[in-house]
């Protein structure tokens, strides 16, 4: 391993990310007063044990180990692009649990959608609803004009920052941002992003004009994924530490090349057989003779056509636990890992 290696890839939760060094003048960041970093993401076990099993199991290559540590080095977002089932998505968990950053932030993207989605939610339909409800209670007809008790109005009280928006808050220590299959986006967010990213920073147009009413000038509103609110000042948020962005992409799409120039560039191949086999020791334990053949032929059939490492996983976990003869695990593991594309199973045009 890398003797500057913060993240190490061996799933061992530490603190290294305190080693890290100070960012190049270009990509520091100011942001503050500095928020603590919320509780590390083991605790999460009874909550989303899924996700925990995941970032203990992440088996890391030597290439992505590398990389992670450009990203954080750098403080810049990674792409990560490869097959399905190559372990894009739970190499954010990976990082998060073995660095103690906390839980990680999930944008799931969609062609539907906008910068916005990520930043914040604000539903001005339900303030309207609590300033007729302020209005009655007051013994008052509600009217067009009617605003809802507290300085500014009450915006604060129907806003929720996104995912994306809450990783641009100033915690000392970075959070770990998952915007998941963003080749899925319209053409217009990569650049859109870009632009936050660069920045680090946005504004919040609506706390912004609140602010023009409240003495100090602060909202305290939610985060994602908590219920504990933050505070924001004057309607601006600016991070401190730069979060560590993982960017995946099944690679359907081409990028502009001035959002590839601003990441750092991650490719993940199909796992060898030694991987696969460490993969599956990871998940399920020391692979018997019935995994062994299961891998083997999972090889055979990932020559000719698109199979994802969990097809393998589901068919020697459920073969396992069926406790059936070698004829009968065959027939069930051809069902579980069938190819990924129509084309592959000879259904295609």
């Amino acid at each position: 391993m890398p003797h500057w290696s913060v993240y190490t890839g061996d799933s061992e939760p530490h603190d290294g990310i305190d080693r890290l060094p100070a960012p190049p003048p270009w990509r520091a960041f100011d942001g503050g007063p500095p928020l603590p970093s919320p509780r590390d993401t083991d605790d999460e076990a009874a909550v989303s044990p899924d996700r925990v099993h995941r970032a203990q199991t992440y088996v890391a290559t030597p290439e992505s180990v590398q990389l992670v540590n450009a990203a954080l080095y750098l403080r810049r977002p990674l792409l990560v692009t490869g097959p399905p089932g190559t372990g894009k998505s739970s190499l954010a968990y990976a990082v998060a649990r073995e660095l103690r950053l906390g839980p990680v932030l999930r944008w799931n993207i969609t062609s539907r959608s906008t910068l916005a989605d990520g930043l914040y939610q604000y539903d001005p339909l339900s303030r309207l609803y609590a300033a007729r409800q302020a209005a009655r209670h007051e013994g008052r007809r509600p009217g067009p004009g009617d605003e809802p008790p507290g300085p500014g109005g009450g915006v604060a009280d129907h806003l929720r920052l996104g995912p994306l928006g809450t990783a641009l808050l100033p915690y000392a220590r970075p959070r770990v941002l998952l915007v998941d299959e963003i080749d899925k986006s319209d053409l217009d967010l990569p650049n859109d992003l870009l632009n936050i990213l660069e920045e680090g920073q946005y504004e919040i147009p609506e706390l912004v004009q609140a602010a023009r009413h409240s003495a100090d000038g602060t909202a305290s509103v939610l985060a994602d994924g908590g219920d504990t609110p933050v505070t924001v000042r004057r309607g601006r948020v600016r991070c401190r530490a730069f979060p560590f962005v993982v960017l995946t992409s099944n690679g359907e799409r081409e990028f502009p090349p001035a959002f590839l120039r601003r990441c750092v560039r991650l490719r993940l191949r199909r796992p060898d057989r030694a991987q696969l086999t460490e993969i599956v020791r990871a998940h399920l334990g020391e692979p018997g003779t019935g995994a062994t053949s299961l891998i083997d032929a999972f090889m055979d059939r990932a020559t000719s056509g698109e199979l994802a490492t969990d097809q393998l996983l589901n068919a020697i976990y459920l073969t396992g636990v069926a406790g059936l003869d070698a004829d009968s695990r065959d027939a069930l593991a051809e069902q579980l890992m069938p190819y990924l594309s129509a084309a592959a199973d000879g259904d295609g045009l």
